[in-house]
């Protein structure tokens, strides 16, 4: 982004705290749901070393997992700056911010098997642009790790193994059956992001980028925000717990959205995060920039 020198520069910085330093309502819920669980048990002990876990990576500057993931970009611009040079900068950010040892060589070549050695390739990172009317540049980051993306699902309702309708409640049970069947795979207790309608590739990415939103932030759609309720209640009552191990905190949020659809399709879409949910925003004001 050629209108700020030192853009580059930044977005390294930006990666290296999205992958080392957890926001503070994700630290807050895992301090929640440690003090829920019995003192001494499996899910204690778990809790225990992923606040160690997290003290660790701060101090040490030191990646929260080993697995990196994949690099999640929603930049929103004014009209004016290239998104091409914009888009080149990321790249190379990433490629600096691996050669550093914030990022993992993550980019295999899906065909050959052979590691990029750099983080990037095809898609990775994967970067989305939107122009807004604004005159500062907003960017989101997702560091999202493999083994909960491998987690994540889709449904087309109905569904007459689960007997899940076209209704609130047959999105619920499905959503409730993607949280069983992880069974605390994934690294959990996990944060759970859904999607209801859209087509298969923008439900999936709709339910995806629910992991964004802060956990106190309350759903403006009153059905959405009492389904996100129940979710997390129950959710939290079929005892899986921490990595599976047992306990009363299976997963530590719930978010929710919708999209229009075609009347012949009804897809619900899971996205599973893991316990290090990496999500930061950087801000570009005045030539000045803000990470939150």
């Amino acid at each position: 982004m050629k209108t700020y020198p030192e853009f580059c520069e930044w977005v390294v910085e930006f990666i290296r705290r999205t992958s080392v330093d957890l926001p503070v309502d994700v630290e807050n819920a895992i301090d929640v749901a440690k003090g829920a669980e019995d003192p001494g048990s499996p899910a204690d002990n778990v809790l225990n070393v992923i606040k160690e876990n997290i003290r660790i990576s701060r101090e040490q500057s030191t990646p929260l997992c080993q697995d990196t993931g994949t690099n999640v970009f929603y930049v929103y611009h004014p009209a004016g700056p290239s998104t091409r040079e914009m888009s080149e900068d990321i790249v190379e950010a990433c490629k600096e911010a691996t050669k550093r040892s914030y990022l993992r060589p993550n980019a295999v070549d899906s065909l050959t098997n052979k590691n990029s050695g750099n983080g990037v390739g095809r898609a990775q990172p994967w970067i989305h642009f939107e122009e807004w009317n604004r005159d500062d540049v907003w960017i989101r980051l997702m560091l999202k790790g493999g083994g909960c993306e491998n987690c994540g699902t889709q449904y087309a309702l109905p569904d007459r193994r689960l007997k899940a309708g076209r209704d609130l409640r047959g999105i619920e049970i499905v959503v409730l059956d993607a949280i069983n069947n992880a069974q605390g795979l994934g690294c959990g207790p996990g944060f759970i992001g859904f999607c209801v309608g859209g087509d298969r590739a923008s439900s999936l990415s709709e339910a995806k980028k629910q992991h964004f939103k802060k956990l106190d932030e309350a759903n403006e759609v009153p059905e959405l925000r009492a389904l996100e309720e129940r979710l997390y209640e129950k959710a939290n009552t079929l005892s899986i717990g921490p990595m599976g191990f047992g306990g009363k905190t299976t997963v530590l949020g719930v978010k929710g959205s919708y999209l229009h659809r075609l009347p012949a399709c009804f897809f619900v879409s899971v996205s599973y995060m893991c316990w290090a949910c990496r999500r930061r925003d950087m801000w570009i004001k005045n030539g000045e920039m803000r990470i939150d």
